[in-house]
C-alpha cells in the first residue's frame, strides 16, 4: 500500500521504540516564517494552490445513494457534489445561472437542485430542467446555463475535487483505501477557530506534545514523543500507539492485530486527515478562511466490520464524544493561543525539529507548491 508498512511491522517498529526509549526522526529541521501564518499575499497564493489540487471534499459514505449531496465551501469558493442516478459522483460551482443564489446548502438527499430565489431547477447532471414562466427569457440558451462542473473523483473511500488545472495530482496520487463501503457517516460537525489554518494541520503532525498538551486526556493511555511516521508522496502516515499495546507481546507476529491497540493518522495534503481510532473514524478537514480564521470540518463515521460484526453504535458514539470534546479541545486551545502570540512579533521562525517529520514533510510540500505556483505566474 503505496510502501506503507504493514500492521505486524508497524507494532514490531512500535516495541522497539518502546524499548530503545526512541522514535521515528526527520532527516532534517524546518524554520517556518512566521509571515508565512499572518500574511494576506501569502494566504491567497495558499488559497489558489488548494483549487489547482485534488483536495478532500467528503467521504464517499455521504454520497450513499443517488440524489445524495454534499454542500459546503473549499478553498472559499461554494461547492456542492452529488451522486447521480448513474451512481457517478460529480460535483459544481454551487450558484445558480440565473442570479447566483447557492441551490444547495448542508447535506442531505435531492430529486433536483432546485434554487430558492426563483426555483430554477438542475437535474442531479447538473443540467437545466426547468425555467418557470420561460416566456420571460425568450432568448435564453439553456444549454449554456447548466451548473458549471468542477472535476470530481472518488478514491480510497474519499471524494476529491479540483477546481483548476492542477499542478499536481498531489495526494490523490497516492492515497490508500482507507475507508470502506459498510461504514456509515454518524455525525457532521462544523466548527470555527481564530487561528491560521497551517496551527491546525500541525496539532495532529506530531507526539511530541503529548505529554504537555494531553495530559489528562490522551497520555494517560498512550505514549509520549512515541511514534511510527511514514511518508508517501505529499502525504504521511502517523501511528499513536496506546499503552496496553504491551498486551501483544506474547502475541506471534502473524496474529498481531492494531485494533484498540494503536491509532493510524492519515494525512493528506494539504489540509485533510482521516484518524482511525478505537470505535470510530474521522474525516477532517482544514478549511482556511482567512489568514486568522480556520473552519473544522469533521465527517465521524462507523469503522469497517471486524471479523463480520459491527461495533456497537454507542461504544462509536462515546469514543467520537471523547475525542471531539478533550483532544480536539485542547488542540484548538494551542492553535488559537499560537495565533494569539504571533502579535508579540517574539519569532521570526517557528523550528520544526527532528521529533516532527511529517509537520516537516507536510512543510517542504507546501513550500514547493508555492514555489511553483509563483514560478508559474511569473
Amino acid at each position: 500500500m503505496y510502501g506503507l508498512m504493514s500492521d505486524a511491522d508497524v507494532i514490531q517498529r512500535v516495541f522497539d521504540h518502546i524499548d530503545n526509549k526512541t522514535t521515528d526522526l526527520a532527516d532534517r529541521v524546518w524554520r517556518e516564517p512566521v509571515a508565512s501564518y499572518l500574511s494576506d499575499e501569502h494566504f491567497a497564493d495558499e488559497l489558489e494552490v488548494f483549487r489547482r489540487l485534488p483536495t478532500v471534499f467528503c467521504p464517499s459514505a455521504a454520497l450513499s445513494e443517488p440524489g445524495s449531496y454534499v454542500a459546503r465551501s473549499a478553498a472559499g469558493v461554494p461547492i456542492v457534489a452529488v451522486r447521480g442516478g448513474d451512481g457517478k459522483v460529480r460535483a459544481f460551482y454551487n450558484a445558480c445561472r440565473h442570479r447566483g443564489m447557492m441551490v444547495a446548502e448542508g447535506m442531505g438527499k435531492v430529486g433536483a437542485f432546485i434554487c430558492r430565489y426563483h426555483a430554477w431547477a438542475y437535474g442531479l447532471d447538473g443540467r437545466l430542467k426547468h425555467v418557470p414562466g420561460d416566456q420571460g427569457f425568450p432568448e435564453l440558451d439553456r444549454d449554456a446555463h447548466d451548473l458549471i462542473p468542477v472535476q470530481a473523483e472518488e478514491r480510497g473511500g474519499l471524494v476529491f475535487v479540483t477546481q483548476k488545472a492542477p499542478l499536481s495530482e498531489g495526494a490523490m496520487a497516492a492515497v490508500p483505501d482507507l475507508l470502506s463501503p459498510d461504514q456509515e457517516l454518524f455525525d457532521f460537525v462544523q466548527m470555527h477557530d481564530p487561528a491560521n489554518w497551517k496551527l491546525v494541520v500541525e496539532s495532529a503532525m506530531e507526539g511530541y506534545h503529548i505529554k504537555a498538551l494531553h495530559s489528562k486526556t490522551f497520555y494517560p493511555y498512550g505514549f509520549d514523543n512515541l511514534n511510527v511516521v511514514e511518508t508517501y508522496g505529499p502525504n504521511s502516515r502517523l501511528v499513536f500507539p496506546f499503552r496496553r499495546i504491551e498486551k501483544l507481546r506474547d502475541t506471534a507476529p502473524e496474529d498481531r492485530h492494531p485494533d484498540g491497540m494503536l491509532t493510524y493518522v492519515y494525512h493528506l495534503f494539504p489540509n485533510a486527515r482521516v484518524s482511525m481510532l478505537s470505535s470510530h473514524h474521522q474525516l477532517i478537514i482544514i478549511e482556511p478562511e482567512a489568514p486568522d480564521r480556520v473552519r473544522w470540518d469533521f465527517f465521524r463515521l462507523t469503522p469497517p466490520a471486524r471479523d463480520g460484526k459491527l461495533v456497537d453504535k454507542a461504544m462509536t458514539a462515546k469514543d467520537a464524544d471523547f475525542v471531539k470534546d478533550t483532544g480536539i479541545v485542547e488542540d484548538r486551545e494551542a492553535a488559537c493561543s499560537i495565533q494569539a502570540g504571533l502579535a508579540t512579533a517574539a519569532n521570526t521562525h517557528f523550528t520544526f525539529g527532528r521529533y516532527e517529520k511529517s509537520a516537516v514533510h507536510f512543510h517542504e510540500h507546501l513550500d514547493a507548491n508555492l514555489t511553483q505556483l509563483r514560478q508559474g505566474a511569473s
